[in-house]
């Protein structure tokens, strides 16, 4: 059997799903206001007597402790690029307290600063020791952002290596390892998973020795902002992956719940309206990027329109037209606890537990994107091919059996705006979760 478990802000629900993928048992508390862990515990011990060999979990804490400022790392910003990245400064339009709480310290130095490898210049090596030197003692982690890494994230890690002998064990967050193409959302992003490191650690340990204890057995997960599911050492080393989890598990769980991969999904909560869209089963994503805590970031967060409590059905009926696709309707699927104030649309049973369902039944996953340039068509499957492996890499670094990780969506974007023929390749892959 599976376990999932949704922390909400006002209530916490588990569910227990059995190897057919049907319904077992739901359950549900008062979530412990500021202790996700304990709300988790809580919620479990509600169910059937079970033992489950998974339990996943949907969670807001990343992104409640950006939004109340809470646990917060202190990080040294360092951007590598040179003149080419001067214009905008690091942490440029940060609300001003979340910038207190969370800067070391900013550099930028120079390196890279051109779309062809032979057009770079070298890492200013030097001056990365000296702004390590400059956060020595202020910063608790370090983030790097290199304005090509898109490209190529070799600079960054060198950057890392100096950092790492400078600075010792600090926590080091790279935006290569993000892979979203514009500077500043990918940049702020790293800052964030730089600044979260303290609160994922501190809440993977809690998370693995609550679960051991209540189910020895079972492999513990957590759900992220692309729908799909991450083991707690992934959690620990990314912490902005988690950011946008639990509306993800709330979409992936309504879509299980009516039989859709393809939908749009109202949860009616008792403080507000989230509406978002399911895509082949998976979350649609922000456009750009999103934002979190007033910060702007290249993370993988569903797309959502949120609405106040009490809604304007005038104003929901809108939300969900936005969402629509260009062509065709997609169904409207109602969950949350509030979904019977909402007459229309697809009601499913227990639409109230959709968000511990969408956990439980997640797969985990991984994905990879890269910025290359094509000398023409017959070049694409072999470097695509390339990117497909990335991302299935990735998904069984996230704990995925390596097994049966398969690609489920592969993407190619040409970028007109770039000289010569410059395409992003994205892909996403998938599997059960690894037994071991």
């Amino acid at each position: 059997m599976k376990a999932g478990v949704h922390v909400g802000l006002a209530t916490t629900e588990a569910a227990l799903i059995d190897d057919d993928g049907a319904l077992v048992a739901t359950a549900a508390v008062g979530s412990v206001p500021g202790d996700a862990v304990a709300s988790v515990g809580a919620a479990l011990v509600r169910l059937p007597r079970h033992d489950p060999a998974q339990v996943a979990v949907g969670l807001r804490a990343t992104a409640s402790a950006v939004a109340e400022r809470r646990g917060l790392r202190r990080v040294g910003v360092l951007r590598i690029g040179g003149a080419a990245a001067r214009a905008v400064r690091p942490l440029w339009g940060w609300p001003a307290d979340l910038r207190a709480a969370v800067c070391a310290g900013v550099d930028i130095v120079d390196g890279g600063g051109g779309l062809d490898r032979e057009d770079w210049t070298p890492l200013d090596r030097d001056a990365v020791a000296r702004f390590a030197a400059g956060v020595a003692g202020k910063a608790q982690a370090v983030a790097v952002a290199g304005l090509f890494s898109p490209l190529d994230g070799e600079q960054e890690r060198q950057a890392a290596e100096i950092l790492r002998a400078e600075l010792g064990d600090l926590p080091i967050a790279l935006s290569a390892d993000l892979g979203s193409i514009g500077l500043l959302e990918r940049e702020n992003a790293t800052v964030l998973d730089a600044a979260l490191s303290g609160v994922a650690g501190g809440l993977a340990d809690r998370l693995a020795g609550t679960l051991t204890a209540l189910h020895p057995g079972a492999a513990v997960f957590v759900t992220r902002g692309d729908g799909t599911l991450m083991s707690l050492e992934h959690l620990a080393r990314h912490p902005g992956a988690s950011l946008g989890s639990g509306p993800a598990s709330v979409l992936r769980g309504a879509g299980a719940l009516a039989g859709l991969e393809d939908a749009v999904v109202a949860d009616v909560g008792a403080r507000r309206v989230n509406v978002g869209a399911l895509a082949g089963g998976f979350p649609e994503e922000a456009v750009g990027g999103a934002e979190i805590g007033g910060v702007c970031v290249g993370s993988r967060i569903p797309a959502l329109i949120r609405l106040p409590r009490p809604f304007d059905p005038a104003e929901l009926a809108e939300a969900v037209d936005r969402l629509q696709p260009g062509a065709g309707r997609l169904p409207l699927v109602v969950v949350g606890g509030g979904a019977h104030d909402v007459p229309g649309g697809v009601h499913p049973e227990h639409g109230e537990a959709a968000g511990a369902i969408g956990a439980a039944v997640s797969p985990v996953g991984g994905q990879h994107e890269r910025i290359v340039r094509l000398p023409d068509r017959s070049a694409t499957p072999v470097v695509l091919e390339d990117v497909m492996e990335e991302a299935r890499a990735a998904a069984v670094r996230a704990g995925a059996d390596p097994r049966h990780v398969v690609v489920v969506e592969v993407d190619e974007t040409p970028l007109a705006y770039l000289p010569g023929r410059f395409v992003r390749l994205r892909a996403r892959a998938a599997g059960p979760p690894s037994p071991l």
